[in-house]
C-alpha cells in the first residue's frame, strides 16, 4: 500500500481485512483474526493510519521483559492495546509479535447499553506504551473470551447472536477494566514517583509565574510532560488519591491562592492573574466552589484570626 503524507483512514473491517490479505469477515461490522494468519508484508501498511471502528489486541512478545521505572514486573507473556475509532496509529517495524485482533465498529453495539457506556472504559484513550500488561491467569481469561467471541461468528446467524457477541465483548471490557486496576497496584512505587514528578512540575510552574505567560496548567501539558496520555494520567491519579487530573489541578490551584491571599498584599485580581486565570470572575468562581468562601471573605477571615 502506498504511503500519503496523510494518515489513511480505513472506513470499514471489510476494508482491513482486504489490505490485510485475509478472507473477508464472518461479520461486517465485527471480526476477529490470528496476526500469524497474515499474508501480506507488514512492512506494507501505510506508516500512519486511522481506523473507524474500535480495535482490542492481543499482543505476544517474542522475548524481553517489561520495565516500570528502575523495576521488571513478570507480566511480559502479553499485552494489549485498545484503539478507539478515528485515533492516529503509528507502525513500527522493530517489534515482531504474534497474537489475536478483535475488531468491532461503532454500529455494531450503538442499539445496546454497551454503546453509551463505553467511552467509561478510559483505556481505549491511553498511549500504545500504557498496554495492558497480562499475567499467566489474565492471558487465559481473555483468550477464551475471544475465542468465545470468533466461535460464536462462526454460527449461523440467529436473534441470539449479536446479544452474545455483545455479551462477550462486554465482559471482556470488564475484565480488561479489572486488570488495569490491578496494573496500577503493581505500578504503585513507579506511579509514586510520577505524582511526585507531577508535584514538583506544579510547585516550579506557580512559583515560576508560568500562568502569567501560558495561563492555567492542562492536563493536556502536565501529561505530556510526565509521557503520558491524559486519560491514563487522570486514571492513575484517582487511583493513588481519589482525585482526576482536573481536580488535582484544582486543587493546587486553590492552595496557591490561599497562599497569596494569607501572606500577600495582592489584590484578587493580581494573584487571578498570577495563576494563569484569564478573568478574575473564574478565578472567583472556582475559589467559591472549592471552599465556599469568596476570596474577599477567605482573606477577611484569615485576617481575622
Amino acid at each position: 500500500m502506498k504511503d500519503t503524507k496523510y494518515p489513511y483512514r480505513f472506513s470499514s473491517i471489510i476494508e482491513l481485512h482486504r489490505v490485510l490479505e485475509l478472507p473477508g469477515p464472518l461479520h461486517p461490522l465485527v471480526s476477529v483474526f490470528d496476526n500469524t494468519q497474515l499474508a501480506m508484508n507488514k512492512k506494507q501498511l501505510p506508516a500512519n493510519f486511522i481506523f473507524d471502528f474500535y480495535s482490542i489486541s492481543y499482543k505476544k512478545k517474542m522475548k524481553g521483559r517489561t520495565g516500570y521505572g528502575q523495576s521488571y514486573y513478570d507480566f511480559d507473556d502479553g499485552t494489549m492495546t485498545f484503539v478507539a475509532p478515528s485515533q492516529l496509529i503509528a507502525t513500527s517495524n522493530d517489534t515482531e509479535y504474534f497474537g489475536i485482533s478483535l475488531l468491532f465498529h461503532p454500529d455494531f453495539i450503538r442499539s445496546y447499553p454497551l454503546g453509551k457506556h463505553i467511552r467509561r472504559f478510559g483505556f481505549f484513550s491511553y498511549d500504545s506504551n500504557e498496554a495492558l500488561h497480562l499475567s499467566d491467569k489474565e492471558k487465559e481469561i481473555i483468550l477464551h473470551l475471544l475465542e468465545n467471541i470468533q466461535e460464536e461468528l462462526q454460527h449461523p446467524v440467529d436473534d441470539f447472536s449479536q446479544d452474545i457477541v455483545v455479551s462477550h465483548l462486554e465482559t471482556l471490557l470488564n475484565y480488561s477494566n479489572r486488570f488495569y486496576k490491578r496494573q496500577f497496584i503493581f505500578r504503585k512505587p513507579a506511579n509514586h514517583s510520577l505524582l511526585t514528578q507531577l508535584e514538583d512540575m506544579l510547585e516550579r510552574y506557580f512559583e515560576n509565574e508560568e500562568g502569567l505567560h501560558t495561563g492555567l496548567p492542562t492536563v493536556e501539558y502536565l501529561a505530556s510532560a510526565l509521557n503520558l496520555s491524559p486519560r491514563y494520567l487522570s486514571d492513575m491519579l484517582r487511583h493513588l488519591t481519589g482525585q482526576n487530573a482536573q481536580q488535582h489541578i484544582h486543587e493546587k490551584l486553590i492552595e496557591k491562592a490561599k497562599e497569596y491571599l494569607s501572606a500577600t498584599n495582592l489584590s484578587v485580581a493580581e494573584i487571578a492573574y498570577k495563576l494563569g486565570f484569564e478573568y478574575p470572575q473564574s478565578f472567583n468562581k472556582l475559589f467559591k466552589n472549592k471552599t465556599d468562601l469568596t476570596p474577599i471573605a477567605f482573606k477577611e477571615k484569615f485576617r481575622s484570626n
